[in-house]
């Protein structure tokens, strides 16, 4: 009788949990609702395909699917994360290795919420968490591109070295519902059209954030949009520092102009800065192949963003270096970087980019002005033309401690106030980074 009576008691305690899993194990490999569930598209408009090349564009969908000297969207890119190495996928309509088998419903799920067919989720070093806020009509212009307008590859992927049980996909399913927004992008009705399309462009296809964003504890962006104060308020990733792209007068764009903006997306360059680090494939791949209104958008959205006096320090400006000649690293200033720079550290506007009040000499953040000072830049290329000037690599040239106190003497000269660079912070980005290349990857669509 009492072994009966403990199997009843036993059975209702163990029935909430039966149901608990089963809610969870159904959330975690559902498909998300797709608009286009019931759409079949089996031919496409050429002007469609071009209009999804143009978003691919603004998208820069090649940075991560691409390598130098392979097909185009055939993957293979190494993405370290803090649980081990991933790999991008092959994004091509190879029907074996590649999205040849994705209906629009698919592609869509994949793009905007991350979840591939049959429910597996996605790393979110795919940025979908941008992505959900493109358009129906670009998805479906972004499918047509790569469908009808990408060469298939029979290239496979390559499997990820994360281990387990750190390589189960089903918790980012809860990251997903905690971190990641559903909505597509709804203008505000209190801005213009320009306006508008800028936060578009800055928010979903052009996922600024994943970069400029600082991180929280669980790799989330910790700001989506405007309304987030640490919204492109500067991050560090991947051995560099991505800036501010709010108006933090050291730090951020607010000695920059619109025009200025525009000029540097359109260019690479401008009196303030040269493109340089992850930003270079950026401009190389992305940001120069831009329609003119839609970098006066970005740079209107851009500037609409407030600094924050407190995180940004004291405004910068601009003091002589006359007293500083005999501190520690001038004279490798004075022989390795002025012929460029400048002894007065104002650079040669608009081709070598002044040091003297430089994003990279007055943030805390030391790892862009140390990496570039070890690797060097990738070469910038415009209108298909390789730039003549590139900074070079130093690392086989100067010890850990010159190259310390060089750039000690750069973020503590002409006004700069970002501090002093330790030589265990040089010796470390030097065992963790690799020389920038001379040949960048440039893609030719079609």
């Amino acid at each position: 009788m009492n072994n009966r009576r403990f199997a009843r008691t036993a059975g209702w305690l163990v029935l909430p949990f039966v149901g608990a899993a089963g809610l969870l194990a159904w959330y975690v490999t559902r498909e998300p609702a797709s608009p286009f569930e019931q759409q079949q598209a089996t031919s496409f408009d050429p002007a469609l395909v071009s209009r999804g090349e143009y978003v691919a564009r603004v998208s820069d969908c090649v940075a991560c699917h691409s390598l130098a000297g392979k097909q185009p969207f055939a993957g293979g890119l190494e993405m370290a994360t803090p649980l081990g190495a991933i790999h991008a996928t092959n994004i091509t309509p190879d029907r074996e290795h590649g999205i040849g088998t994705y209906s629009l419903a698919d592609f869509d799920r994949a793009v905007r919420h991350g979840v591939a067919p049959g429910g597996r989720r996605l790393y979110p070093a795919m940025p979908y968490p941008s992505y959900v806020k493109l358009s129906d009509d670009d998805i479906q212009a972004l499918y047509a591109f790569f469908m009808k307008g990408v060469q298939p590859a029979n290239q496979p992927n390559i499997p990820s070295d994360i281990p387990w049980p750190l390589n189960l996909r089903w918790p980012i399913a809860l990251w997903n519902g905690v971190f990641a927004p559903t909505a597509t992008y709804a203008a505000k009705p209190g801005q213009d059209a320009l306006w508008n399309r800028g936060a578009y462009i800055v928010q979903g296809p052009g996922h600024c954030g994943s970069c400029h964003t600082p991180r929280g504890l669980a790799f989330n962006e910790k700001a989506l949009d405007e309304s987030g104060a640490p919204f492109l308020a500067g991050a560090l990733l991947d051995g560099w520092y991505a800036p501010s792209l709010r108006q933090d007068h050291n730090t951020g764009l607010g000695r920059w102009s619109e025009e200025q903006i525009v000029q540097f997306l359109k260019t690479g360059r401008n009196q303030h800065a040269v493109v340089y680090g992850s930003m270079t494939e950026a401009f190389n791949n992305s940001t120069q192949f831009m329609q003119d209104d839609d970098l006066a958008a970005i740079a209107r959205y851009l500037k609409s963003l407030p600094g924050d006096p407190q995180r940004d320090g004291s405004p910068w400006q601009y003091q002589a270096a006359t007293a500083r000649q005999d501190a520690p690293g001038a004279h490798t200033y004075a022989t390795r970087c002025a012929s460029c720079h400048g002894l007065d550290g104002k650079g040669q506007p608009d081709w070598m980019p002044p040091l003297a009040g430089a994003t990279s000499a007055l943030a805390k953040e030391d790892a862009s002005a140390i990496n570039i000072t070890l690797n060097g830049s990738q070469r910038v290329v415009t209108a298909g033309l390789p730039d003549a000037y590139r900074m070079p690599a130093f690392r086989e040239q100067l010890s850990d401690s010159e190259i310390a106190d060089v750039l000690s003497y750069v973020r503590g000269t002409w006004g700069n106030h970002g501090g002093a660079v330790d030589a265990k912070a040089v010796g470390k980005l030097r065992g963790h980074t690799d020389p920038a290349s001379s040949s960048p990857i440039i893609l030719h669509m079609r």
